[in-house]
């Protein structure tokens, strides 16, 4: 198995509209790659390596900070929005019967003015809610395109998703860096993270090397590398039930380096979910799962992954 490449340019940001034959084209294509594998790069879609790697310089000067001086700007330290903020190494455990993860991460859920910004890093706050942006129009044209794969109205997609970038809805921008690893202080089963599925609808990821891994049909992990210009996405586990598994999501993990190899990782993950209080119903009509809201659904999840620590 491979993840399939998809070209997006009929649909790219820089495309006012797509025409019925270029949409029937796409949908067939994304169609095929989220029923069989779950993931797929997709080329050209308007947002520019140049972005990316403007992006991901602000967050290592951030990341490359002491701990203290990333700890005014904590994951739940903001009360309007508990997602938002700075997550240390080890804190999580994506697969909770490993070790914490040997990562940290900023999350932009939240653009209201109370969130605080770290001030010591130029332009920080002006190049991810830039990026935000960018990603979030992107993912409604993705969410389009699969809408009319499978016969659907797009707004049975678009209307759980109007007010991403507020805190009625809990998609986020999450920067990670995975600093270089002594192997000789890792834990017994320690990853830099640990097997698992996203949680919402779609996931968009950017990154600068390779390590991540994604698990096929057979059960086997096959690299995903990074592919300059491209953006790997993925369904999430609520796209997944929401289209009564037609559309698949798949466990990924990101390995250790090899011994020997001290390069640190980054990447972007742009998660998206619907809104708090869009209820998440299957949309072939069928009872086979209950209905959730996208808070619910989400606050579930986050239980798992921080819970145990």
């Amino acid at each position: 198995m491979s993840i399939p490449v998809v070209d997006f340019g009929a649909y790219s940001l820089s495309v006012e509209d797509v025409s019925e034959e270029q949409m029937r084209k796409l949908s067939k294509e994304l169609k095929t790659a989220f029923t069989e594998v779950g993931f797929v790069y997709l080329t050209n879609t308007g947002i520019t390596q140049e972005e990316v790697e403007c992006v991901m310089a602000v967050s290592k000067t951030f990341f490359l900070q002491p701990d203290e001086e990333k700890q005014p700007f904590s994951r739940k330290g903001f009360a309007i929005c508990p997602n938002h903020g700075w997550v240390s190494m080890e804190t999580e455990r994506l697969n909770p019967e490993r070790s914490g993860d040997l990562k940290e991460a900023f999350n932009i859920s939240s653009f209201h003015p109370d969130i605080k910004w770290p001030s010591a890093v130029k332009g920080f706050q002006e190049i991810k809610t830039s990026f935000f942006q960018r990603c979030k129009e992107l993912s409604v044209r993705v969410l389009r395109v699969m809408a009319h794969s499978l016969g659907l109205d797009p707004e049975v997609f678009l209307s759980a998703h109007q007010l991403m970038g507020t805190e009625e809805n809990g998609t986020t921008l999450r920067s990670l860096y995975y600093p270089s690893v002594n192997h000789e202080k890792v834990k017994e089963g320690q990853l830099r993270c640990g097997e698992h599925s996203d949680y919402g609808t779609i996931t968009l990821l950017f990154q600068d090397s390779g390590g991540l891994q994604v698990r096929a049909r057979s059960g086997e992990f096959i690299s995903a590398p990074g592919v300059p210009g491209a953006v790997l996405l993925n369904i999430a586990d609520l796209m997944q039930r929401w289209t009564s598994d037609q559309f698949i999501s798949v466990l990924h993990r990101v390995l250790l380096p090899p011994a020997g190899n001290s390069s640190a990782r980054q990447s972007m993950a742009f998660f998206v979910h619907p809104d708090n209080e869009a209820l998440i119903i299957p949309c072939d009509g069928s009872n086979k799962y209950p209905p959730v809201t996208g808070s619910g659904y989400l606050d579930e999840r986050f239980r798992t992954s921080y819970g145990q620590n």
